[in-house]
């Protein structure tokens, strides 16, 4: 799933880091405010919404996305008193990722 959502990210024009869990992209450095960072919530280790909630939590947060193929109940769970910039249900398609992610 993240190699495919990279493709189709740098084929839209993105410059695109992929990591496999939060724990890598904590190790990477915070985001900066003009970055973009795609969650899912069904991450391994870390859980996507804690990941979302640490970087809305930021000084300057960055675009979240959060992507996911759960039902809506869990999603309202998981996601209960946040709010990220855009919600993108799978299947991914090019489209709402577009409108997630504007280019330019």
């Amino acid at each position: 799933m993240s190699d495919s959502l990279a493709l189709i990210l740098r084929n839209l024009g993105h410059e695109v880091i992929s990591y496999s869990d939060a724990e890598s992209l904590f190790r990477a450095g915070m985001p900066e405010p003009a970055d973009a960072v795609i969650v899912d919530l069904s991450l391994p280790g870390i859980p996507g919404a804690q990941l979302v909630r640490w970087l809305l939590g930021l000084a300057a947060p960055p675009r979240v996305v959060v992507i996911t193929g759960q039902s809506q109940g869990f999603i309202d769970h998981q996601l209960r008193g946040l709010k990220p910039s855009w919600l993108v249900r799978k299947p991914l398609d090019v489209e709402a990722i577009t409108r997630a992610l504007p280019v330019g």
